[in-house]
């Protein structure tokens, strides 16, 4: 089996892509490497461009006209910067994704991965979502998940392909054996900003103690990434098994199930690393929310799939993986 990955040099996609490849799947890449790295590419077969750009795509599949499936990460993911300039995330997310999906039909691909995001729901009382929670998405990067998502139903259903979108929490760790991980080095999620307090000697900053949560700070579902990549892996498996009669469109959220907080997070930091932080409360950045966690057993009915890895493996692998990343990527 041979896969395309779009954005297959990032975090997500190059994880996913040394997962398929443990399994036999062959990974093609497609990115234009504005965010993602260079070195996640080395030993695979990787093309440098942008999914909008129609030759390029037409190449791809040209050469590699066995491809079954194309698992699509390639977007723009900080959402406070997607508050300050909305302009780049929606044409980066959403016109440029409205371009790769013509290329793909163009091509006959007939199975699309979507990348999507938890951030799309509100969550209930509980903060928990499943499936059908509202999509009432809270920031332009949320929303243009919620957009794509909405966009590839609509192309779907008269067009001959058929999009699983596979709706992320918080993706945590590395992969185990050390080949990729979170490549930025100044991160802004929670677990990124505490491995910098770390390494910089300050304290590391609580934003946002009000929500109505236990303890004040937001709460997340924290995944492993080598889990997600493991779901994708049998995503890719199970395809044509996943969708109801004549449905083209399905979803399916990809989480632990248990929330956590900020503090928790914080907590569980302190018991794995041998430097303890202290913290300090801030107000929120712009675009932060309260977060929420899956309830849902979807993903286990019809993937196969549960998370193997614990909260405290992924932090004990981000930590490794800090501590060789200078090593594996150029300044």
């Amino acid at each position: 089996m041979k896969v395309l990955i779009a954005g297959g040099a990032g975090y997500i996609g190059s994880t996913i892509a040394s997962a398929c490849a443990d399994e036999g799947i062959e990974p093609v890449i497609l990115d234009n490497l504005a965010t993602g790295r260079r070195e996640f590419t080395a030993g695979r077969v990787f093309y440098e461009g942008d999914i909008a750009d129609g030759a390029l795509v037409d190449r791809v599949f040209g050469e590699h006209p066995d491809i079954d499936a194309v698992i699509h990460c390639a977007a723009l993911i900080v959402v406070p910067d997607s508050v300050t300039d909305p302009v780049r995330y929606y044409r980066a997310n959403v016109a440029k994704s409205l371009e790769f999906a013509a290329h793909l039909l163009r091509n006959g691909s007939r199975r699309l991965v979507f990348s999507s995001s938890a951030s799309i729901y509100r969550p209930a009382a509980d903060l928990s979502v499943n499936e059908h929670s509202p999509i009432t998405p809270q920031s332009p990067y949320a929303r243009t998940k919620a957009i794509c998502e909405q966009m590839f139903a609509d192309i779907a259903a008269t067009q001959p392909i058929r999009v699983l979108s596979l709706r992320y929490f918080n993706p945590i760790g590395a992969d185990p054996k050390m080949r990729t991980g979170l490549q930025l080095r100044r991160p802004s999620h929670a677990l990124g900003q505490m491995i910098q307090a770390q390494e910089q000697g300050c304290p590391f900053r609580v934003t946002g103690t009000d929500y109505p949560t236990r303890d004040g700070s937001g709460i997340r579902d924290y995944v492993h990434v080598w889990d997600l990549a493991a779901a994708h892996v049998a995503a890719l498996g199970r395809f044509d098994t996943l969708f109801e009669e004549d449905a083209r469109f399905t979803a399916i959220n990809l989480g632990t199930g248990t929330g956590t907080t900020v503090r928790e997070l914080f907590t569980a930091f302190n018991k794995v690393t041998d430097l303890p932080l202290e913290s300090v409360d801030v107000d929120r950045r712009p675009g932060d929310v309260v977060g929420a966690y899956t309830r849902s057993d979807r993903a286990r009915h019809l993937l196969g799939w549960q998370p193997e890895y614990s909260i405290a493996e992924g932090i004990h692998h981000s930590l490794q993986w800090a501590t060789l990343r200078d090593d594996v990527l150029e300044p």
